[in-house]
């Protein structure tokens, strides 16, 4: 394969570009992963799958890959959760990791070739830091290290922003210890309970951005070929990122920048005050991982994803009709002569991931199962099947297998195993815990209730519960048709 087959939309120029690589032979990939203070939602997924989707393909054009993940595990919003729940930061952080891992395993996303962590990171963090000091674009006040932003004149140029009307739309006060009010902090100081390091500024922790500069040189080097992550980051942290990367390395940060767009649930942004926040684990409970995988790819990457109760259902039941074609041939295309993805399916990948198109192939494909012609016909159509469908990180399983997953309704909510007189208790022990400062047992009685099928939410009146699949208020269409996705081969 040359370097120039695969186009990529890149968002700082904001065009479709080839892929540029560093090495003709070899692409790096580096993706901003989770901060790890809670179980993984379905926003956290949509990044995930997406890139996995964009390592595989390169895995399949490219004799090397170097697919790099981070986990950010030193956050003000962990330290409070820790704090919440009685725990050790690293307790939690382990915590979360591990269940990340389990729920991403589960939407058959591929382990990067690398997961760094920032608390692993500092002595390179702290380096990097000293260099910019030293190159004179950044500096020390009242123990905080700032990146100087107007020492780099090309900030703005990823999201598009332009510093002077970023300042003019500056609607808080600017801290004391600024220069400018652009100006993002690189190391910041730490009181005796907040994690800390030693440094030659004192006691602290890093910020946010320099952190993943500091992985990418560890574990990548400059340039990196693609940088990935979720649309919010483009401003501030990967617009920072540039500005301290190239500033402290001299040299160009990241060729092609790749950005998926938000998930919404029934029409809704997800957030907490909404009680829409949609867990891995819980949607686990409504349908098999691999209908989950299948939803989030059925919209292209680049546009906002709704999701709904349809979306899931339309995806089980495309996977339902494609191992039931595939059933009575699974056992013929195992020859790995036969297992060549489909040049169609490739062609649609390499057009900026056009998985919608792909998805229509496979349409093609799996219809194509019934009309063969002889048995040779179908083994080979079932083989190129399943190794297209590989790239897309699906197929992969025994259809007798996958099909039995795929058996419950995704509409279904989970039936409590309580009553709810028993639920109402467990909800007064656990406001009574929490008013007592008792958040372990806070915590545990909300896992006690999640295992039993039931999920809580806190507002001022007190805790409020549903079973767990059951729509998010009576008022929400979650049947509405979902709009920009494939899943009957005619694409929107």
């Amino acid at each position: 394969m040359t370097q120039h087959s695969i186009r990529l939309y890149n968002t700082l120029t904001g065009r479709k570009e080839s892929l540029r690589t560093h090495r003709p032979d070899r692409v790096t990939l580096y993706v901003c992963g989770p901060t790890v203070y809670n179980y993984a939602h379905i926003g956290n997924a949509r990044p995930a799958v997406v890139f996995d989707v964009l390592a595989r393909l390169l895995g399949h054009d490219y004799p090397e890959v170097r697919y790099v993940r981070n986990f950010t595990d030193v956050d003000d919003k962990i330290q409070q959760a820790a704090a919440a729940r009685g725990v050790p930061i690293a307790t939690l952080t382990q915590t979360f990791i591990d269940a990340y891992h389990e729920d991403m395993q589960a939407l058959s996303v591929l382990p990067p070739d690398a997961e760094p962590r920032v608390t692993e990171h500092i002595a390179d963090i702290i380096e990097l830091v000293q260099t910019l000091i030293e190159r004179g674009h950044a500096y020390v006040n009242q123990g905080h290290v700032l990146f100087h932003v107007p020492s780099y004149p090309a900030y703005g140029a990823l999201s598009g922003r332009q510093p002077e009307s970023l300042r003019a739309g500056a609607r808080i006060e600017v801290a004391p210890y600024k220069r400018d009010p652009l100006d993002f902090v690189l190391w910041k100081p730490s009181t005796p309970d907040q994690p800390g390091w030693p440094s030659p500024w004192g006691r602290g922790r890093p910020g946010w951005h320099i952190e993943c500069t500091a992985m990418i040189g560890r574990h990548l080097g400059f340039p990196i070929d693609i940088h990935g992550g979720g649309q919010d980051l483009i401003f501030p942290h990967h617009e920072n990122e540039i500005a301290q990367g190239t500033c402290a390395y001299g040299t160009t940060y990241c060729h092609t920048w790749v950005h998926n767009s938000f998930v919404t649930v029934d029409g809704d942004k997800m957030s907490k005050s909404r009680n829409n926040v949609l867990l891995v684990r819980d949607l686990l409970r409504q349908a098999p991982g691999e209908a989950i995988r299948l939803a989030l790819l059925a919209t292209h990457y680049r546009n906002p994803l709704d999701w709904n109760t349809e979306r899931l259902r339309q995806a089980s039941q495309t996977l339902r009709r494609w191992y039931t074609r595939l059933a009575p041939v699974a056992d013929q295309c195992a020859s790995p002569q036969l297992k060549q993805p489909d040049a169609r399916v490739l062609e649609a990948l390499r057009d900026d991931l056009n998985v919608s198109k792909a998805l229509s192939r496979l349409h093609e494909l799996s219809a194509a199962l019934d009309s063969a012609a002889s048995e040779r016909e179908r083994r080979q159509l079932a083989a190129r099947l399943t190794a297209s469908g590989a790239l897309l990180g699906l197929l992969q399983q025994p259809p007798a297998l996958a099909l039995r997953e795929l058996q419950t309704p995704t509409s279904r909510a989970t039936t409590p195993t309580l009553s709810r007189q028993q639920i109402e208790q467990r909800l007064a022990e656990r406001d009574q815990a929490r008013r007592a400062g008792d958040y372990r047992r806070a915590d545990a009685l909300r896992e006690e209730l999640r295992q039993a099928g039931i999920e809580i939410w806190d507002t001022r009146e007190g805790s409020q519960w549903r079973a767990i699949g059951a729509t998010v208020s009576p008022a929400a269409d979650s049947a509405r048709a979902t709009t920009g996705n494939v899943f009957n081969g005619e694409p929107s």
